[in-house]
């Protein structure tokens, strides 16, 4: 896969932060607090620790990293969030939307560095993207203004004309915003298209048996830190009951799953880290532009195609970024 980048607006270089100084000096250590929305995650954390490393910081050896995780249970937030405020801790890492919310909401002085997404200014977190305000910043994905490009996609992979599945979370503050675009670009083109609701295990299990009931002929998951949680799971019970899915990041595709249309996570919060770091060296969060992907990248599992006795358009594959065969 091409490496994709941000096209970044970033400032002169910022004078040192006190506190990173001491940490180089051996004499203390910046504490950052990680609040996820979901449950850890390999790349994620990748791509985040690559971003601090850029800026010169390691975690263990001049930083150190208090974790809170909700495992997609998004009313525990707002107490982690406390705590990480009440430790003392230098910098918020806030992973998904709820999580950013919920930080926003627990500090209006200790710098939030967020990974979501939605449209941050819709949302009231920021003011605007280029000037965020505030003691809060970070990547906006976008993952949801492309959800009616993932239609499109999944489209064309049906092998014949019906009822295509949505997947929310309604426990996601985003979660009708990106719903809408999908059913009206639906109701547009004459394609029937059905919601199905699910924030919980259970609920996913129950989401599926209620598609499959009413003769789903592909399934398109709207993002949401808990799917990205449970992809195991729905590549699972997509695969048993072989329904075309389509999916917000390429790591649900990584292991069966069908196809993929979004920005790169793993780069997405590697971007986070960097701006954490900046923070650290004494750049503000209100002056840090809210940075957004300007690509995206398509990625399909032909192997799991075959599989499911699909014949993609040779048109489509030409498209994807990346095959996996």
């Amino acid at each position: 896969m091409r490496r994709r980048e941000f096209i970044l607006a970033l400032g002169g270089a910022a004078a040192a932060w006190p506190l990173a100084a001491q940490a180089q000096q051996g004499a203390a250590r910046p504490l950052i607090g990680y609040l996820g929305s979901s449950t850890p995650d390999a790349s994620v954390m990748e791509g985040y620790r690559l971003g601090l490393k850029e800026t010169g910081y390691v975690e263990g050896s001049n930083l150190a990293i208090e974790y809170r995780w909700s495992d997609g249970r998004y009313d525990r937030l707002p107490a982690l969030a406390d705590e990480l405020v009440k430790a003392g801790v230098t910098v918020i890492f806030a992973g998904g939307l709820p999580a950013a919310i919920a930080a926003k909401a627990a500090t209006a002085t200790t710098p939030i560095v967020f990974v979501i997404g939605a449209d941050p200014v819709a949302l009231g977190i920021v003011a605007s993207l280029n000037r965020p305000g505030g003691n809060i910043t970070g990547v906006s994905q976008v993952f949801g203004v492309v959800g009616v490009k993932r239609m499109e996609l999944l489209r064309e992979v049906l092998p014949a004309p019906g009822m295509i599945a949505l997947l929310t979370n309604p426990d996601n503050p985003n979660a009708q915003d990106h719903l809408d675009p999908v059913l009206a670009a639906a109701r547009r083109v004459g394609q029937p298209a059905e919601v199905f609701r699910a924030s919980t295990e259970h609920d996913i299990d129950t989401a599926f048996a209620a598609l499959v009931a009413r003769g789903a002929r592909g399934l398109l998951v709207l993002d949401d830190p808990f799917f990205g949680a449970q992809r195991v799971r729905l590549v699972a019970l997509a695969a048993r009951h072989r329904i075309p899915a389509i999916y917000f990041s390429r790591l649900p595709v990584l292991i069966g799953g069908l196809m993929s249309y979004g920005s790169n996570v793993r780069d997405n919060n590697r971007q986070a880290g960097v701006y954490v770091g900046r923070i650290l060296q004494g750049a503000k969060p209100a002056d840090l532009p809210v940075m957004q992907p300007t690509v995206f990248e398509l990625v399909f599992n032909l192997k799991t195609a075959k599989a499911m006795g699909l014949e993609p358009p040779a048109t489509l594959l030409a498209r994807a970024d990346e095959v996996i065969e």
